[in-house]
């Protein structure tokens, strides 16, 4: 039966030994134009499982996109560290992909081409590229649009492609920066199905890692959320969805959970 379970983080979930990623006593720290040193987030830690869907959820300035910047390899932390398959993160690698609230397309490029350099830079052998490209353009239901330039598209079908991109270089952590906060409600629906859909696919073998400030969203796609505090962000608590996929805002218990989480979220910014 499906159920959601809360839970507070003094033992955060998941175990080294099934973990890949680790995020151990992480903080970071924002210089401001004057000089003044403040906290972004503070002393994070948990864990993510191997296949696991993780969403991150705050009010603003909490430090979501910090976090998944740090895990990225895009910016150093002010302290702690992020393991990433036993190994400290030093920089970015092939390991993970990321999708960014506006797809980062090369826009010389056409969709077909976007996806041919980014499996070339992943050292995909050559008769392999076409087949994955194929394959992914189809998965995403953009196959028709394989020649055109990003922008001939909708903001929807590009973001589609950055998805066909990143899924076909086979990461094996997927992360995302509010990745679908700029669609309309129907594109945005469209690729929550299709995240929804490639996550049961791809079972064990991709890890999914989101930061988002829709509560819907994150309850919809995710295994497990952790919420975080206003800035300086902090863990406040995991809310681990056990409800079966495909999933919908219909059923009852996503609705709770939603409305707990969203209860949570005000009280933060109440308190802020």
């Amino acid at each position: 039966m499906s159920r959601a379970v809360t839970e507070t983080l003094d033992h955060p979930a998941g175990s080294p030994a099934s973990s890949i990623i680790s995020v151990r006593n992480l903080s970071m720290t924002r210089t401001r134009p004057t000089g003044e040193e403040v906290p972004a987030f503070e002393h994070l830690s948990f864990e993510v499982e191997r296949g696991e869907f993780v969403c991150l959820i705050g009010p603003s300035g909490s430090g979501k996109t910090s976090v998944l910047s740090v895990i990225a390899g895009l910016e150093r932390p002010s302290g702690g560290e992020v393991l990433v398959d036993g190994r400290p993160v030093t920089g970015p690698g092939p390991d993970r992909a990321v999708l960014f609230q506006e797809p980062a397309l090369f826009p010389w490029l056409s969709v077909r081409g976007n996806l041919d350099l980014a499996l070339r830079l992943a050292d995909v052998p050559p008769d392999e590229r076409e087949a994955r490209a194929v394959t992914w353009l189809t998965r995403m239901a953009i196959e028709r649009s394989a020649d055109l330039q990003p922008h001939e598209l909708s903001a929807g079908m590009r973001q589609r492609a950055a998805l066909a991109r990143a899924l076909a270089c086979d990461p094996l952590i997927l992360l995302g920066d509010e990745p679908f906060g700029a669609l309309d409600a129907l594109a945005r629906e469209r690729l929550q199905d299709i995240v929804q859909g490639v996550r049961v696919e791809r079972a064990g073998r991709t890890t999914f890692v989101f930061a988002t400030h829709n509560v819907r969203e994150a309850v919809l796609l995710a295994d497990r959320v952790l919420v975080m505090s206003a800035a300086p962000g902090t863990l406040l608590e995991e809310f681990r969805i056990d409800a079966h996929r495909p999933r919908t805002l219909d059923d009852v218990l996503i609705a709770r959970v939603v409305s707990e989480i969203h209860d949570l979220l005000i009280s933060q910014v109440e308190e802020g």
